[in-house]
């Protein structure tokens, strides 16, 4: 019997435990023992019924995705689920944690399945640029219905287990020892096989799978997964199930090696590389239970209604009543808006609620173990907040700034601790972007770096580590993204254009989209502060200046690089814009040409592969792939592009140089060229 799964006995019902930690990942090693294991009781005349069990703290939470890039050993999953489904005896999966991909794909396989409270079961493999390819797009659907088989697979809704009770995808709810419920539902079925494949997929409206379709199409972006997941759950009401079955293998079979699921794969693990930090190895984080908020703007709200949803108690702070009574108010509306919208216990909300404390006295301050300061992006406001909260904060707890591109040591400076001071970047809605860049300045003690990103992990949130530096990884590499763009309006190309070309890409909206959105005045802000160590011979672009000065500031203003009107979403190009694009063209004598969309896109890309070398070889950025795990997840990068980083590997080194010549000679004079091989190594 293999290491990684073993049988043990309650009396004629065999348990079969699988330990392969810390997921308990469908391996080959696991699916071998799997296939031995069904054998043995398949053969054994004491045995009447079987349970399938996960060791630790989860069932199967996945396949082993290190295998999907080559050939799959044998036996595969399919394989594995056909004996179970060929045994002559009822087998039972008791799920726990997560029954997520090829785990959940297993117990679909299975007779029944009885699940532990908390338990969260999905088919994920859409969001890797896979399907399921082990039946879960024949089983769920005659479990569920076609029309939510399609939203559950394309979307790859995790659903727990109340909701899977509610749907059918798990038989029971197990309040007490699910090993036992698992081993009495056994024995209730022992003599009666009662497979899933064997059941008719209930009936639909046409209107209902149709819209089904549709909507999972434009959620997921019409991408070739999503299509072929469609084809795979609608072939289950036309086709026989081995037939279908195995086109769903076929087209799993495909997509696996596709560049697509290459990249969702690379995101995949660099995601969970971002979280390994071996140089603080053995550093214990301190103890973080009452956080304080210092702003009750519209990010210092976010920021605070993310750490009641994490369980600390939190003081929300401000300057003035009115200021204070704004945050309250908005934080009191989200939780009413959740739980009006059915997605928050009314309890779980007032929970939240009754942690939240506000206060217009700095030395409230003294209670909490952790400080995050969420005030207005200049360094002199900063400095003058954090020389007050090193007055009042007590010893040891740990001091954050919310800057997103000021310098965290002038910061630190204002305090006697620098070492106790470090930056949390998060992104905007605070409570909603899982990324938040952790700081580490040059004189930040290792435990207050790991209390940071402890507190992130509480937060749900997904940390990346940077060193110190104007704008840390995103805002700078996002700085020379827009300025390639820029280049490019003064070179033929209007806004629309630019804008259409990287959607078009994949990028939830163009730069100049997004500078409306977030307004042009905070950009103007920071040029203006760089302006006097700008290098004079540098290409500068005055366009964005320009509408400034016009009072086109953006969505806020109605006007920006678009016109704004009506729900002041809705974004029109507009002929003054145009004009003054123009204008700056002829200053410079630039005759404008057209540019091609895979022009564009390729400056662009290039922008940020240039740029994130620069960052590798400074050391602000700990690994390669932390910069494609900050621009998908904070820029809107498309995911199944990979980023940059992937996007550079995949070029090879040869080509990027060659690719750096042009962008130099494109970007001009002041363009720093950065050393490339720092993005090919792993």
């Amino acid at each position: 019997m293999s290491a990684r799964v073993r049988v043990e006995r309650e009396g004629e019902v065999a348990v079969l435990v699988i330990d392969n930690p810390p997921i308990n990942a469908a391996s080959a090693e696991v699916r071998r023992g799997l296939m031995e294991a069904i054998e043995s009781v398949a053969g054994d005349p004491s045995v009447r019924a079987a349970v399938l069990v996960g060791e630790g703290t989860t069932f199967i939470a996945g396949s082993d995705l290190r295998e999907f890039g080559q050939p799959l050993e044998a036996p595969q999953l399919p394989a594995v689920i056909q004996a179970i489904e060929a045994c002559g005896k009822p087998v039972v999966a008791a799920l726990h944690g997560a029954a997520l991909g090829g785990g959940f794909e297993l117990a679909l396989g299975c007779d029944a399945r009885v699940a532990a409270p908390g338990t969260v079961v999905g088919l994920p493999e859409v969001t890797l640029g896979i399907i399921p390819g082990a039946g879960g797009t024949q089983r769920l659907p005659r479990l569920a219905g076609v029309p939510a088989a399609i939203s559950l697979i394309c979307e790859g809704t995790r659903v727990k287990a109340d909701g899977a009770l509610a749907l059918g995808l798990v038989d029971a709810v197990a309040e007490g020892d699910l090993r036992a419920a698992a081993v009495a539902h056994a024995r209730n079925l022992a003599g009666a096989k009662a497979l899933v494949r064997d059941r008719a997929v209930p009936g639909a409206e046409e209107a209902e799978i149709e819209a089904a379709t549709r909507n999972a199409l434009r959620k997921g972006k019409n991408r070739p997964a999503v299509r072929a997941a469609i084809d795979a759950v609608v072939a289950s009401l036309h086709l026989p199930f081995d037939e279908a079955l195995s086109r769903e293998r076929t087209a799993f079979q495909e997509l696996r090696v596709s560049r697509e699921a290459f990249a969702l794969r690379h995101q995949f693990f660099a995601e969970r590389d971002a979280a390994k930090q071996p140089a603080l190895a053995g550093t214990a984080p301190r103890t973080v239970r009452r956080i304080a908020v210092i702003g009750a703007g519209t990010m210092g709200s976010g920021i605070a209604i993310a750490v009641l949803d994490a369980g600390f108690d939190l003081l929300l702070l401000e300057q003035d009543e009115a200021a204070l009574e704004r945050g309250r108010a908005r934080i009191e509306a989200h939780y009413a808006g959740r739980v009006h919208a059915g997605k928050l216990a009314p309890e779980v909300a007032e929970g939240c609620l009754g942690r939240l404390h506000t206060s217009l006295e700095w030395s409230r301050l003294g209670d909490a173990d952790m400080v995050i300061e969420a005030v207005f992006e200049d360094l002199g406001v900063k400095r003058e907040v954090f020389r007050r909260i090193d007055r009042v904060a007590r010893q040891g707890a740990v001091l954050a700034t919310n800057t997103s591109y000021l310098d965290l040591d002038a910061i630190a400076e204002a305090t006697v601790r620098p070492q106790d001071v470090i930056g949390l970047h998060f992104f905007s809605p605070a409570n909603v972007m899982r990324l938040l860049e952790v700081v580490r300045g040059a004189k930040t003690a290792p435990d207050a770096l790991a209390t940071g990103l402890e507190v992130a992990k509480r937060l749900r949130k997904l940390p990346v580590v940077t060193a110190n530096a104007f704008g840390f990884i995103g805002n700078r590499i996002y700085a020379a993204y827009r300025r390639q763009c820029e280049f490019m309006l003064e070179e033929g190309a209007y806004p629309e254009e630019i804008d259409a070309a990287l959607e078009a890409y994949g990028f939830a909206m163009g730069p100049f989209a997004v500078a409306d959105m977030s307004g042009l005045d905070i950009a103007w802000r920071m040029r203006q502060s760089q302006a006097a160590t700008r290098d004079p011979a540098a290409r500068y672009v005055r366009i964005a200046d320009r509408l400034c000065e016009a009072g086109r500031l953006g969505r806020k203003t109605g006007a920006g690089y678009y016109r704004y009107e009506g729900d002041g979403k809705t974004r029109t190009p507009e002929p003054a814009v145009r004009l003054i694009v123009d204008e700056e063209r002829a200053a410079k004598g630039i005759a404008g040409r057209p540019l091609a969309a895979e022009e564009i896109q390729r400056r662009a890309v290039l922008a940020m592969v240039n740029e994130a070398a620069l960052l590798l070889g400074e050391g602000v950025a700990q690994r390669a792939s932390d910069v494609d795990v900050v621009l998908v997840n904070g820029y809107g990068f498309p995911c199944w592009e990979g980023g940059p980083v992937f996007w550079a590997r995949e070029r090879g080194l040869a080509a990027l140089e060659r690719d750096l010549d042009e962008l130099a000679a494109w970007s001009g004079p002041g363009f720093v060229r950065g050393d490339v091989r720092h993005l090919l190594q792993e």
